[in-house]
């Protein structure tokens, strides 16, 4: 071992000494790296702290006081003001359609990924999961004319149904790639002994699939609401009036009426962003995780 060794380090040895690593600590930092990182927290939080003093400031005092600066004097006006002009019935249809969208478009996508997983192996099945796949690559914007129309065939327009129908079937492909994913990581032999047992393929699936695949349906019904409580393009196209109007178009026409009262404005935005946060806050882990382990497998 001494061999090994250099001089000073053997040196270092005799005397009881532990030898010092020369470099070792400094050159695991990267200070460009924390650097950058600590600029990129600054971008996220300033925005986030600009908007929640602004929002109780008063519009009095908006512009003649420094807009970094917290407000000297906090007020509720600004949310009173949001509150009381219909926010609730914006905040109500959000909810409907969210809820109204995310429950049968993840049901059906398990029932769907089930039976691609399970089901007997033919043609019919893989071109029913190509389908799928292939609804991945239409972007919204492409389909926005067609989706119009069959809305107006249907006499659906200006009603939350006419922006629920679009909302399941885009939420559909994304959820069937994930959920089949974590149907066929299910170890086979659990399925054989429930159907030793005489269950039938509705009872394996709701008893064994669903629990086992929990992680994986917690996340694309995170997923998709969030994507729908945020949808802004289908309720701009599909509807006119104003109690049907959702959350992110309720938003953009407050920033139009009330375009000089900047903290009546951001005070919209939190109340806007407060369920999103909220929703994000407890199914964080189940979010980034699922997705996850479902693109990966």
């Amino acid at each position: 071992m001494s061999a090994t060794l250099t001089r000073p380090q053997r040196q270092a040895a005799t005397r009881g000494e532990r030898p010092h690593r020369t470099g070792s600590a400094t050159q695991g930092r990267n200070w460009l790296g924390g650097l950058a990182g600590w600029l990129w927290l600054g971008v996220v939080v300033i925005p986030i702290y600009w908007v929640l003093i602004t929002s109780f400031k008063a519009q009095s005092s908006y512009y003649a006081s420094n807009p970094m600066v917290p407000p000297s004097d906090p007020t509720l006006e600004n949310y009173r003001f949001v509150i009381q002009s219909d926010f609730i019935t914006y905040f109500v249809n959000s909810v409907v359609v969210t809820a109204g969208a995310v429950v049968p478009a993840v049901t059906f996508s398990f029932m769907a990924a089930y039976a691609i997983v399970r089901g007997w192996p033919g043609r019919f099945l893989r071109m029913v999961n190509g389908l799928f796949l292939m609804g991945l690559a239409i972007p919204l914007q492409a389909t926005v004319i067609p989706v119009y129309l069959i809305i107006i065939k249907l006499h659906l327009y200006d009603s939350l149904l006419a922006l629920i129908l679009p909302s399941i079937a885009f939420a559909i492909p994304l959820s069937v790639l994930v959920l089949t994913n974590f149907i066929r990581d299910v170890p086979r032999e659990l399925f054989e002994s429930m159907r030793v047992d005489g269950a039938s393929e509705w009872t394996t699936m709701w008893r064994l699939a669903a629990p086992l695949t929990r992680p994986a349906i917690v996340t694309v019904t995170i997923y998709n609401a969030l994507t729908i409580w945020n949808g802004f393009l289908l309720p701009l196209i599909l509807t006119t009036s104003p109690t049907q109007r959702t959350l992110p178009l309720a938003l953009w026409t407050f920033q139009g009426q009330f375009s000089v009262n900047v903290p009546a404005v951001v005070a919209a935005v939190v109340l806007t962003t407060l369920p999103i946060l909220v929703l994000y806050a407890f199914g964080r882990r189940q979010l980034l995780s699922g997705l996850a382990a479902g693109f990966s497998r």
